[in-house]
């Protein structure tokens, strides 16, 4: 099995985390150019993406729950792909994240006390798309029982 068939069941997730960064930019590389036209534009695809990444993060969370009763499952293995996600994966997730949160800072500091800020919400969404991929398709250590607890 290629390292591309290993995280193929999980490319939605990898389509989301991208689509997303690239309305934020776009929306927020137009805002910084043009405030008049795209304020409201930007404001709205940052408060959904703040608000959806948020619903991610706490699916991804309540899926971890239910693995770790079986598995070792730590905060950077969930948000941060860190041991549990393949080299290419890991990648693309936190490219995304990073890029998320390059426009934003810079978006902001161009347009600062503007609709702008919100922008810095935005990186939840793939900070919440990473845990869902990790928590759904991540491998984590075993966890060990204890012989004592029966």
């Amino acid at each position: 099995m290629s390292s591309r068939e290993q995280w193929a069941p999980g490319q939605a997730i990898l389509n989301w985390s991208w689509f997303g960064t690239a309305v934020f930019t776009g929306t927020a590389a137009a805002a910084a150019i043009w405030p008049s036209w795209f304020q409201w534009p930007n404001l709205v695809v940052s408060l959904v993406l703040f608000v959806a990444g948020t619903a991610v993060m706490v699916w991804a969370f309540l899926i971890a729950v239910e693995r770790s009763r079986h598995q070792v499952i730590g905060i950077g293995g969930l948000y941060f792909a860190a041991g549990s996600a393949p080299a290419e994966v890991r990648k693309i997730l936190l490219t995304a994240l990073a890029v998320q949160t390059v426009v934003a800072l810079a978006t902001a500091a161009i347009r600062i006390y503007t609709s702008a800020a919100f922008g810095v919400l935005v990186p939840v969404w793939g900070l919440g798309l990473t845990g869902l991929w990790c928590a759904r398709f991540g491998e984590f250590e075993a966890r060990q029982t204890d012989p004592q607890s029966g």
